[in-house]
């Protein structure tokens, strides 16, 4: 029997298809801890959780996976660590897990597996909220926003290294721009009740700590309530410019630097209550730095804003709804998806337990993830694996 040539090519280009298709997968790690009784009765159908716990899923979130929505790998934490956020470093060989109940942080090897964590002493930090990172990838920075203080560590030892106290409570957010040696920091609410809720951005030297000033992020009469939760610097923005999203203000203000004055200007930029979405919480950039994105937590909501023309007149694409809770996205590296974890410390009303898959080219949802909801439980914060991982202008 006579083969074709082309048929065999064919086939052989179908074989190599099949088990590329049949290991379709695309992971994500996923801290969560058992909801709160207030928002299990937020649930049609509640489940008991028994005794409180805590943990770190890696679970397949590729909606075309055939395991769509299962845990690879469960990563169990103590049950007072109470983990809030997961940060990768810049060359995504490290996570960083903090905590809301230890002085501590625990740090994943992300170039292992199966992953396992390192527990990392950080005395003087209490509630333990974001870590950013040097450009350079050798030192890293934490809020504590607890004890008033950022902790300033070694990236390579992965040990603190310094304490700075600074002058306004509650810092939660943060971010560094090493090239005019500042780091930003935010003011939001305290930890134990989320009252008395701040209003301002601290102004720090990246290089020292340094304390230099702070700017009031709102126009109404001081206290103005306003919790500005994050800040993040607008990837490749001449002259740099960071965001500032306001929880209870609900709106989203600019800070500017002024070469001149070797400081920042800071403007509202925008205000949700047009959308009637409350609680801007986390932000975003694409590759192309000409979109931005931001969820809202109630009703929860992830906006896309177009910022080509000027960061400062932000223009609102779409708003895509998500669900209550709106928090964290993780970004595919093809810009293809994005998954948005829905859920804020255990807030009822804002504790929906899923996590909502957006088709970023079509700009809608198409599926959610409901394995930690089904169980009981709040997931907390979302990052892909480094593999499938966009970092998003973190």
């Amino acid at each position: 029997m006579k083969l074709d040539h082309r048929h065999i090519a064919a086939a052989l280009i179908a074989l190599a298809l099949v088990p590329a298709y049949a290991a379709a997968e695309i992971l994500a790690m996923v801290n969560y801890e058992s909801k709160s009784p207030d928002s299990l009765k937020a649930l049609k159908n509640p489940v008991a959780t028994g005794p409180r716990k805590e943990g770190i899923a890696v679970i397949d979130v590729d909606p075309t996976s055939k395991a769509f929505g299962q845990t690879v790998q469960d990563m169990p934490l103590p049950s007072d660590h109470v983990a809030h956020h997961i940060f990768y470093n810049k060359d995504s060989t490290k996570a960083y897990v903090t905590s809301l109940g230890k002085s501590e942080l625990r740090v994943i090897d992300m170039t292992r597996r199966p992953f396992e964590m390192k527990k990392v002493d950080v005395p003087g930090c209490t509630v333990g909220e974001d870590v950013v990172f040097s450009a350079d990838n050798k030192r890293w920075f934490l809020t504590c926003m607890g004890s008033q203080a950022m902790i300033m560590g070694d990236a390579g030892t992965d040990q603190p290294v310094k304490t700075v106290q600074l002058t306004k409570p509650y810092p939660h957010g943060i971010a560094v721009h090493d090239g005019i040696d500042r780091v930003l920091l935010t003011s939001t609410v305290r930890a134990s009740d989320l009252g008395d809720a701040g209003e301002t951005i601290t102004v720090a030297k990246a290089s020292t700590g340094e304390v230099l000033g702070s700017h009031k992020v709102s126009t109404k009469a001081s206290p103005a309530g306003e919790a500005p939760v994050e800040v993040l610097f607008v990837p490749g923005s001449n002259p740099p410019v960071a965001y500032v999203t306001n929880m209870y203000g609900g709106t989203l203000w600019a800070a500017t630097w002024n070469p001149a004055k070797q400081d920042f200007d800071v403007a509202q930029v925008y205000d949700f209550a047009q959308l009637k979405a409350g609680v801007p919480l986390e932000m975003y950039f694409n590759k192309k730095g000409d979109r931005f994105y931001v969820t809202t937590a109630k009703p929860g909501h992830m906006h896309i804003f177009d910022i080509g023309k000027d960061p400062r007149n932000p223009k609102l694409i779409k708003s895509i709804p998500a669900a209550e809770g709106a928090h964290h996205v993780a970004f595919t590296k093809d810009g293809r998806y994005a998954f948005v974890q829905n859920a804020l410390l255990n807030l009822p009303g804002m504790s929906d337990g899923s996590i909502t898959v957006v088709d970023m080219q079509k700009e809608a949802v198409v599926g959610s993830v409901d394995t930690l909801k089904d169980k009981g439980f709040n997931p907390n914060s979302i990052v892909l694996l480094p593999e499938w991982n966009d970092p998003a202008g973190h």
